[in-house]
């Protein structure tokens, strides 16, 4: 991997920790922050200061061309994250996630053309395949836009396919399954159980407790980002980071509970369900192609990386409100 690289979405969960994964291997680090007026670089706002101090940042929005450009100049590597993610939230605002994650890629994939890096590392999501018609789910699976989130993260990756096809762009496509760890918002399945328990809550609210998901510890996730851009043969590729295991989100609460409050009981809120035909199922992925074009394996089970998890979030009781269900 080359040493000049740009991340879009540093400000994010994933974002922030590639970013300092990235610069604490030696790298080089411009991290695309998206523009505010309180001047908040989101969870790079709480990096240490002796790898913040190695980032160099900027500030824009990934809908404007013109700035997307500017920030592209001089870079060899892109890692491209920066997306509308919440999947409630897009039932409400379809026309933002069509703007940030289509357009804005689009944006992305313009400028490259123009600046010409080496890699171009555009992320995708597991949710594109929607619910699983055959496990384990591998690249061949039949994409489903059963959320506008994952119609237009289906658009974005096919965008990023045409241009590499079309005019030659160096483009990987990376597909992480479901990412937790430290930093995540509780619009995510594991942060929303672990705040509810650590306010001491008897009941602990969910929705869809049969469905089924493929969890990675975040760490594991940026490790895969960082392997698939030192990899040549990934170029033009769509490639899955995930663990080949699946638990049931009921299950899921229950391990959460024993750690932190085994008092605590389940309660199936309607409030927070899916419309029917939107729910996905089941995701278990396939990670036989990362093994094989960069020996990737996890290297933290899904208990040890709720340990993390509980105890970053214990540290952090003011990042939280157990009390609100957040989109």
């Amino acid at each position: 991997m080359s040493k000049k690289i740009l991340v879009t979405g540093a400000d994010g969960f994933i974002g922030s920790h590639l970013t300092e994964g990235l610069v604490e291997a030696g790298f080089d680090v411009r991290a695309f922050c998206l523009y505010n007026s309180f001047g908040s670089r989101g969870w790079l706002d709480q990096t240490d200061p002796h790898i913040s101090s190695s980032i160099e940042f900027f500030m824009g929005d990934i809908r404007d061309p013109n700035g997307v450009r500017l920030a592209m100049k001089g870079i060899d590597t892109v890692f491209h994250l920066a997306a509308l993610i919440g999947i409630p939230f897009s039932y409400h605002s379809p026309d933002s996630y069509v703007d940030t994650n289509i357009k804005g890629t689009l944006n992305l994939l313009n400028a490259a053309r123009d600046e010409q890096p080496a890699r171009i590392m555009i992320t995708s999501t597991s949710e594109v395949y929607g619910t699983a018609r055959y496990v384990p789910m591998d690249e061949h699976h039949p994409y489903s836009g059963q959320s506008p989130y994952s119609a237009t993260k289906i658009a974005a990756d096919r965008l990023a396919e045409s241009y590499h096809r079309s005019f030659g762009l160096p483009v990987t496509i990376v597909r992480p399954f479901n990412a937790f760890g430290p930093r995540q918002s509780t619009r995510a399945i594991i942060p929303t159980i672990i705040s509810q328990l650590l306010a001491g809550m008897l009941e602990i609210h969910l929705g869809n407790l049969t469905s089924t998901r493929d969890f990675n510890y975040v760490k594991d996730t940026i490790r895969g980002f960082m392997l698939l851009a030192e990899t040549p043969a990934a170029d033009g590729q769509e490639v899955n980071i995930c663990t080949g295991t699946e638990v049931a989100i009921g299950e899921l609460a229950k391990l959460l509970i024993g750690k932190i409050n085994p008092e605590a009981v389940i309660v199936s809120d309607s409030m927070r369900l899916r419309p029917v035909n939107s729910e996905v199922e089941r995701l278990f992925g396939d990670n036989t192609k990362i093994k094989q074009l960069c020996s990737y394996t996890p290297n933290y089970s899904l208990s040890e990386g709720l340990d993390e998890t509980i105890s970053w979030m214990q540290q952090h009781p003011d990042s939280y409100d157990a009390t609100r269900y957040g989109i």
